[in-house]
């Protein structure tokens, strides 16, 4: 090697120690403790406040948490509303059956911590919404973590960036696998985020095939269990309006535990994309350990949501702190 490439090599390895990755490394758990050290109790209060007005916010803002990750990072870019100039993530096919509810949990935050003199426009809409989730997650019986703080808002929202991005109800494990690769996540991490289903409800026109013209053989989905599938029949017949919601979980649809897969075991996962992975090889032992092991599924699922904390993670240059949640400053 050439003395003047040993000198640029030196040269890049220090660049490199000197900066760092930024995604990740200004995360931290303190983050605000000097700006507002009191953020995640002003954020869990107002959360609390939301979640007795209606149940509905827990499993919204866990959606919308997901939603906004894997679009661009976690940087609250759906959040964003559209402009005449503008189409924002929001208003993506992907995103519109997104409940308001779960934006409303991030702007009563934000609204609580601005009216804190020391906390007013310090706290990021996307460390808001990334502590709301963990809140959520725990008022309807999850497990605590701590959350890694320090995100800044992105700057950019598009409905086009959306499209091919998020995990669809028709999904197999192949196309599951390569989305969550995109971000860095393992088959155990999309294992233990699709447990998000143990919360909340779809609706049924993201079923209908599947359980009234799943292809030329078979009208229902032979994956399903004939039972279950007779019950969605029943909530979702042939003339049914689409937008009619039903629950994910038929058993514990308020409370977050294994119960999602103890119901791929016996094939009433709700979408296509819940029973491949008990029916695919290649996930149904971790499907079947974490129905026998809640503890093992909570350590799981709080690695795999702080590692989805950290995609896309925006800094105070290509971010910054949005006064207003719902729209770029």
């Amino acid at each position: 090697m050439a003395r003047f490439d040993i000198v640029l090599l030196i040269g890049l390895c220090l660049i490199i120690s000197v900066f760092p990755d930024t995604t990740t490394a200004q995360l931290s758990r303190g983050f605000y403790s000097k700006t507002c050290p009191n953020v995640e109790q002003i954020v869990r209060n107002a959360v609390q406040k939301k979640i007795k007005k209606t149940f509905v916010a827990v499993p919204a803002t866990l959606r919308l948490f997901f939603h906004d990750c894997f679009v661009n990072g976690c940087d609250a870019s759906v959040m964003i509303q559209s402009t005449p100039k503008n189409k924002a993530e929001k208003d993506h096919p992907d995103n519109i059956s997104l409940a308001g509810d779960g934006f409303d949990v991030v702007i009563q935050a934000k609204k609580a911590l601005d009216s804190n003199p020391s906390c007013r426009n310090k706290v990021s809409c996307a460390d808001i919404l990334t502590l709301a989730t963990r809140d959520v997650v725990v008022a309807a019986g999850g497990p605590s973590y701590e959350v890694e703080l320090g995100r800044f808002d992105g700057l950019v929202s598009t409905a086009t960036s959306v499209e091919g991005n998020l995990p669809g109800p028709s999904d197999n494990v192949d196309k599951l696998n390569a989305l969550f690769t995109k971000n860095k996540l393992t088959q155990e991490d999309m294992i233990a985020l699709s447990a998000a289903h143990t919360l909340g409800f779809a609706h049924c026109g993201k079923i209908f095939k599947r359980i009234h013209k799943f292809n030329g053989i078979n009208s229902v989905d032979p994956t399903l269990n004939k039972a279950y599938a007779i019950e969605l029949q029943k909530a979702c017949p042939k003339n049914v309006d689409p937008r009619i919601a039903i629950n994910m979980d038929p058993v514990t649809p308020k409370t977050f535990d294994n119960t999602y897969f103890k119901n791929l075991q016996q094939g009433k996962g709700l979408f296509t994309s819940d029973q491949v992975l008990f029916t695919d090889g290649r996930s149904r032992p971790t499907v079947n350990a974490w129905a026998s092991n809640s503890t093992a599924f909570n350590r799981a699922f709080v690695i795999a949501m702080t590692k989805l904390g950290r995609v896309g993670v925006k800094n105070s240059s290509n971010g910054n702190i949005r006064r207003d949640c719902g729209a770029f400053n």
